[in-house]
């Protein structure tokens, strides 16, 4: 299993960002996806999930409103697109799938929400 995150940045107050995880490995199509994100000090906390086919998904409450969380089967890759960005969105933003009760993590990739 490969998970590989891309698509963060420096951004300031208010923009937008789109990160993308690319999935390897195993049948993506069968499986929910979720991100997560870990701010420095901070513990890691659950972004968004989506379900294996896409008609379900969740969000935590400060991702409510401004995040929206995707997926391509035929790509293999899960997004989240992130609006209306703030400071305390910064983090290293992780993509997540458990499989065969085992957890696995992409390396994350790092936003930075600054003026």
């Amino acid at each position: 299993v490969q998970l590989v995150e891309s698509g963060g940045g420096l951004v300031q107050p208010g923009e937008s960002l789109r990160l993308s995880c690319a999935a390897s490995g195993f049948i993506f199509s069968s499986y929910g996806m979720r991100w997560y994100r870990q701010a420095p000090g901070k513990e890691r906390e659950l972004v968004a999930g989506i379900s294996s086919g896409g008609e379900i998904t969740d969000y935590a409450d400060s991702a409510k409103g401004r995040f929206t969380i995707s997926r391509d089967n035929y790509k293999n890759t899960v997004y989240l697109r992130m609006n209306s960005l703030k400071p305390e969105d910064t983090a290293v933003y992780y993509c997540y799938v458990r499989r065969r009760a085992v957890d696995y993590w992409g390396q994350g990739t790092q936003v930075t929400v600054s003026s």
